[in-house]
């Protein structure tokens, strides 16, 4: 197995497609706002909007569906989230890269999504990882150099011998590295970093490589 003993993956964006939370967030919140103000989609859009800006992503009522459900007054959020299942998609490449990794590693999910739109996502993946953290639902944290570290006494092991992959440079990249992780970060659009990962096939040939 080498020095590294875990692989820790971020959710959307990394392993899955952000087309299902786009669509909870950004089409189904503001259609029910919508329904039950009694105004038009587009005006409703721009009201959601205003109030995802006054939190901002620094916050945790940002990534909390039940805060904003409540917020906003909608009712329970499981039939929304239910009516957007048919949107989650993983990556291509996911299932041949880590049913590969998982023969040589220990996999987890390390996520700012809540619990109860996390396991929806990884719902078709779930067998390939020995736990799934949020750091949202566990740990009532973004994802701070403090929840990589309480992940890695969680798992008893050492930061140096995890790595972390994700798409988000503040979260995924700098606070990980910050807390001692071996980072890669992944940029599918290929516009961002040179040094980037485009996909999950080359930290698959990189780690075979180490």
């Amino acid at each position: 197995m080498g020095r590294f003993e875990l692989i820790s993956f971020d959710a959307e964006g990394t392993l899955v497609t952000p087309v299902f939370s786009e669509t909870i967030w950004h089409e189904a919140i503001p259609a029910l706002y919508a329904q039950k103000r009694g105004i038009g989609l587009a005006q409703a859009k721009k009201c959601i909007a205003k109030e995802y800006n006054k939190i901002g992503d620094q916050r945790l009522e940002w990534y909390d569906i039940e805060y904003w459900f409540s917020y906003l007054d909608l009712g329970p959020s499981e039939p929304v989230i239910q009516s957007c299942l048919n949107k989650i998609a993983h990556y291509p490449e996911v299932i041949e890269v880590l049913s590969s990794l998982a023969n040589e590693y220990k996999l987890i999910v390390a996520s700012g999504t809540p619990l109860e739109l996390l396991h929806c996502l990884l719902r078709d993946i779930k067998p390939y990882f020995v736990r799934i953290f949020s750091s949202i639902s566990h740990y009532r944290q973004v994802k701070s150099p403090d929840f990589y570290l309480r992940i890695c006494e969680e798992m008893g092991v050492k930061p140096s011998q995890v790595i972390h992959v994700g798409d988000n440079w503040q979260f995924d990249f700098l606070n990980a590295r910050q807390a001692g992780l071996n980072v890669f970060y992944i940029d599918r659009s290929g516009k961002n970093h040179q040094e980037s990962l485009s996909d999950l096939t080359q930290l698959k040939h990189l780690l075979s490589s180490l």
